[in-house]
């Protein structure tokens, strides 16, 4: 269970699809792949779900392919037959609950009370799909749940869209956000792959929350630092002097010795630092994991192992 949670995690959207063609699956999945997903969940609202998951499973091994709309132990039987690496319903069935436990299939139940999450909890469940978002409170209502449940996670689904993946994504209790709007009905019957890809990078790239944190300027020694930080007090960027830096303002370190980077250090704020290594990955980014800070067991800061325009660059997990 825990290393399909954390595959979820990784990428952070998980596409809820609606298909009637199996024929059309793999290619999708493809596209979907293409634009940086890696995880699919295949709802079983028609007849072409289970082999439609078939087809994705053998096919595109590199997305981990899911069921949804479980409903019943049949369902989740058929989907497990099927390959499907993890299950996900709107509700939670006690029956399905301990079919897919005992039967090794993780299963993500749909909730959206307190109540849900406790008999939920009496199961051993931690990780649940928030239903129907938007409907049921929003953000405002997960933030409600973080006090009462500070151990368990969810994935808002229904009423997701790119305008408001930042609100949610930012929830310290949400792991992942499912969502159709990059696989919509309409572009599936097209066959619009291309249009299916660009939504998709579009929302994996909004789920990283990238954002400028501040620029780090190499000086060669304490007094060339000071001469450049009081350029920028001059115009209005307050300086406080550490040991290794001055930093003028929060968007601007001077260094008071040479540091990572032939000019200097960009630092890029993002909301899950694990996630966005994962995404830099796929584009030829590693991490230089001696550089790794952590911060209650989360990674929170490193370097990158490319300079960009004579800088190098590191993640910090936006607080």
């Amino acid at each position: 269970m825990e290393s399909i949670l954390s595959e979820i995690e990784t990428v952070g959207i998980v596409p809820v699809i609606k298909i009637d063609d199996p024929l059309k699956a793999v290619p999708l999945a493809r596209a979907l792949f293409q634009g940086g997903m890696t995880c699919v969940e295949i709802t079983f609202r028609t007849t072409a779900a289970a082999e439609a998951i078939k087809r994705i499973s053998q096919a595109v091994p590199e997305i981990a392919v899911g069921a949804g709309t479980v409903l019943s132990v049949e369902n989740a039987q058929s989907a497990l037959e099927a390959g499907a690496r993890f299950a996900v319903a709107p509700g939670c069935n006690p029956r399905v609950v301990s079919w897919c436990q005992e039967h090794g299939l993780p299963f993500i139940p749909g909730v959206n009370t307190p109540t849900a999450i406790e008999l939920a909890l009496e199961k051993g469940i931690t990780h649940f799909k928030f239903f129907p978002a938007e409907a049921s409170g929003g953000v405002a209502m997960l933030q409600a749940l973080s006090g009462p449940f500070p151990g368990v996670r969810f994935m808002p689904t229904g009423g997701i869209s790119l305008e408001n993946i930042p609100s949610y994504a930012k929830c310290s209790n949400v792991f992942a956000l499912g969502g159709s709007w990059m696989v919509n009905q309409d572009l599936i019957d097209k066959e619009d792959w291309d249009e299916i890809r660009r939504r998709s990078l579009q929302a994996v790239t909004a789920m990283q929350g990238f954002s400028l944190a501040h620029l780090g300027i190499n000086c060669k020694d304490t007094d060339e630092a000071k001469e450049t930080s009081a350029f920028f007090s001059l115009l209005g960027f307050v300086p406080k002097d550490g040991e290794k830096s001055i930093f003028n303002g929060t968007a601007i370190e001077v260094m008071k010795s040479p540091f990572l980077g032939s000019m200097g250090h960009i630092a890029l704020s993002c909301w899950n630092v694990e996630r966005s290594l994962a995404w830099l990955k796929r584009h030829g980014f590693s991490a230089l994991m001696e550089t790794a800070r952590y911060d209650k067991g989360q990674l929170s800061v490193v370097y990158l192992d490319r300079e960009i325009g004579g800088f190098a660059c590191h993640l910090v997990r936006s607080r």
